[in-house]
């Protein structure tokens, strides 16, 4: 399920996204007037809430609004509808990520940190990997997310020019990573069959119907063949699909960090003046 964001009135998703003064949506009231106590921050708080316990499926204006102890009609004149409060959900999740992380020194130690804080942040909010990248919310935390991993890669000391695309490729690379360990999670629940159950019957029946793999698909196969026995699990309690998704994400960072310091030793570019 791919979620759009940005699909509502642009000017009112701005102004509630950056807490400019905006008047409510003609039309849309609660009454003589809204109780007291309730808020945009009140209502997107209670929105992600919904979406981490039951996932985006359940997310509606009725179902916050009942968190809420509210009707949906009294959110209106506050957030105008579903759209502009996913924008604003997507990009109060946000403030989690360490905005403020101050380089430390050691560029390779501070992108891996971030990456594994940044795997953490979408794996508490796995919704998020829902919200399409094709047309970024554009909203302060967001922004500050990215700003706080440009600040780390200027360590790296390469042009300007690299680190924009350095920027996409690590935040696409930790999102995929992210997307693949919540599948896992949830394969079983989604499909109301276990793991060991499914790969033991799709295993099975892969050997006896193509009992030639090994000649058709050499290279695969000698790849399989000489690497490193799997590590015994160090708890039990992750699933093994989980536990390949981490091991891929440490290994596959650990590659694309060296890439990075190859283009550090090439001199990929000279970094611009602070």
């Amino acid at each position: 399920m791919v979620v759009y964001a940005g699909q509502g009135d642009a000017r009112r998703s701005m102004s509630l996204l950056w807490r400019s003064a905006a008047p409510p949506e003609p039309g849309r009231t609660a009454g003589p007037g809204p109780r007291p106590g309730l808020t945009v921050d009140a209502i997107v708080t209670a929105a992600i809430a919904v979406a981490d316990e039951d996932g985006m499926a359940a997310l509606s204006m009725r179902a916050v609004g009942e968190r809420l102890g509210r009707t949906a009609m009294a959110l209106y004149t506050y957030v105008p509808g579903k759209s502009e409060l996913l924008d604003l959900m997507y990009d109060a999740a946000h403030a989690e990520l360490p905005a403020g992380r101050a380089p430390g020194g050691e560029w390779r130690t501070d992108l891996t940190g971030w990456a594994r804080d940044t795997l953490a942040f979408y794996l508490r909010h796995p919704w998020v990997l829902q919200v399409s990248q094709a047309r970024p919310v554009l909203g302060p935390h967001e922004y500050a997310a990215l700003d706080a991993l440009v600040r780390l890669l200027r360590g790296t000391g390469l042009d300007a020019g690299v680190l924009r695309r350095l920027v996409g490729t690590l935040f696409h690379f930790v999102r995929g990573a992210a997307q693949t360990v919540a599948d896992a999670r949830e394969a079983a629940s989604a499909t109301g069959r276990p793991d060991e159950e499914w790969w033991y019957a799709r295993s099975a029946a892969l050997i006896e119907l193509v009992p030639d793999f090994a000649d058709r698909y050499p290279e695969l196969s000698r790849m399989e063949r000489d690497s490193a026995p799997p590590q015994p699990a160090t708890d039990d309690t992750v699933p093994y699909p989980e536990r390949e998704a981490r091991e891929m994400f440490d290994a596959g960072l650990g590659v694309l960090l060296d890439g990075v310091e190859a283009a550090v030793r090439r001199g990929a570019g000279r970094a611009d003046p602070p």
